[in-house]
């Protein structure tokens, strides 16, 4: 019961903050980007909080149950992602002063580039959105009460509830306070869990030899990282939920030293979570991986600690749901609908966002309950996504030196996406399809520089007639 009351008193306290944010998010800068003057905690905090989500607890805690300290890579690339961000591109992400990752593109290409990357991230960050979905069921379903599905719902209902109250400025405010309940929460689980299983000694007593290999192990090999770095280490550098925490940042070094300051944060957190996967696995053996975490909750705290843990958990998933439906709720609004509405108002525009923002909720609830797994969520999501756009922006900040065109943008952008689905969706069976996703991004690199050669060749013999 205990666990129960602290989590309904968290999840009423994040609405309150919505609520108390209400009144600073009548224009779109306020709503959109928080007026653009986020200071160095906030930024920080809002990108722990939105990288460590449901994939980074209870999926990586899984994989650890399942492989061993090389399940910290799911998070480690993580932070290889954030350090190039950070030495690359925060300063110019932020100098462009725009509210989504779309425009960026628009003004790197043309608007039909701008478009297809607005229609491959609505799509994608469906899978992203019901990964925390998932992972809130699984986690909050150790309560007792209702069914994982129940909770899925419940919690939906919440984190929708305040992103569309308070917007930007509200999930900015509640990711900093969430990014503390994390790391608080994960650390004091640990720390109570790891002395039962005999500590570091009884781990390597208890576990196959393997489970200790590391940067790679006979469960991981260098392909698998490789895969890893590419697939979800990219959307790290590229994704429209961390450059949107940029473009709400007061200033360039701002955002520069948050990506820093995050992804050295991120290191010590992945062993921890793997740790406690670990453990898991010696003590209750006959459980499925994702339920590796909860089940420490569960079985080995006591109520009020559970329930504080719990809370951590949940602060995870909220905290990176409701950035990434706020970032596509923007997107389908600025980028897709006002392109056929462009004399929408700012009043309309902040009520239709608010609309998307609970219409892609549900759709993304309603993909939770078919995928029914964190891992394969967040992989569905980060696939397309990566297969499709990281190359063509990246290579958009050096267009005149490799010479990429609009044209050659738009055939990786659609090319590598499509490829990245057909290795995603259930039950297509089609050869190669567990590598579609490495494939994926090297024909989205072929297209790009391919098209744009073939491009600026025939616009060079048209010039010589």
């Amino acid at each position: 019961m205990i666990p129960l009351i602290i989590v309904v008193v968290y999840s009423l306290a994040m609405i309150g903050v919505g609520l108390g944010a209400r009144k600073k998010v009548r224009s779109q800068n306020g709503f959109f980007v928080a007026q653009r003057q986020v200071s160095l905690p906030f930024i920080a905090g809002s990108l722990v909080a939105t990288a460590v989500g449901g994939s980074v607890t209870v999926g990586m805690a899984g994989l650890g149950f399942g492989r061993g300290l090389t399940g910290a890579w799911w998070l480690l690339v993580g932070s290889i992602g954030l350090v190039l961000l950070g030495v690359f591109f925060a300063k110019r992400v932020r100098g462009a002063a725009l509210y989504t990752l779309p425009e960026l593109v628009e003004k790197q290409y043309d608007r039909r580039v701008g478009l297809a990357a607005s229609i491959l991230i609505v799509i994608a960050w469906v899978g992203v959105v019901a990964g925390q979905i998932v992972a809130a069921g699984k986690v909050l379903s150790i309560l007792g009460i209702g069914s994982g599905a129940l909770w899925m719902v419940i919690f939906t209902i919440v984190f929708v509830a305040y992103t569309v109250i308070g917007g930007q400025l509200s999930v900015i405010r509640t990711d900093l306070f969430q990014a503390i309940i994390i790391y608080l929460g994960i650390f004091i689980a640990l720390a109570l869990f790891l002395p039962q299983v005999g500590g570091l000694d009884g781990l390597r007593l208890s576990l196959p030899q393997a489970y200790f290999s590391f940067p790679v192990s006979s469960q991981f090999d260098w392909k698998a990282l490789l895969s890893l770095l590419i697939l979800v280490g990219a959307t790290y550098v590229v994704g429209p939920d961390m450059y949107t925490r940029l473009f709400c940042a007061r200033d360039e070094k701002t955002a520069q030293r948050a990506t820093f300051l995050s992804a050295f944060s991120f290191v010590p957190l992945a062993f921890a979570i793997v740790l406690i996967g670990m453990g898991a696995r010696v003590l209750y053996p006959q459980i499925s991986p994702e339920q590796a975490f909860p089940q420490v909750i569960s079985g080995v705290l006591s109520p009020w600690l559970g329930g504080l843990v719990l809370a951590a958990l949940v602060a995870a998933f909220m905290s990176s749901a409701d950035t990434c439906l706020l970032s596509q709720g923007v997107i389908l609004t600025q980028d897709i609908i006002k392109r056929f509405l462009p004399s929408l108002g700012e009043k309309k525009t902040i009520l239709l966002t608010r609309l998307n923002i609970i219409i892609l909720g549900l759709l993304a609830l309603g993909l939770a309950m078919i995928l029914k797994g964190v891992i394969s969520s967040l992989l569905f999501a980060y696939t397309i996504f990566t297969c499709g756009l990281v190359v063509p922006v990246i290579a958009g900040f050096y267009k005149e030196k490799l010479k990429v065109t609009p044209r050659g943008a738009l055939a990786a952008l659609i090319g590598g996406g499509v490829v990245g689905l057909m290795g995603k969706i259930p039950g297509l069976d089609i050869p190669l399809k567990g590598d579609l996703g490495l494939i994926g991004f090297a024909v989205s690199a072929v297209l790009l520089f391919g098209v744009s050669f073939l491009d600026l060749k025939r616009s060079s013999l048209r010039d010589t007639k």
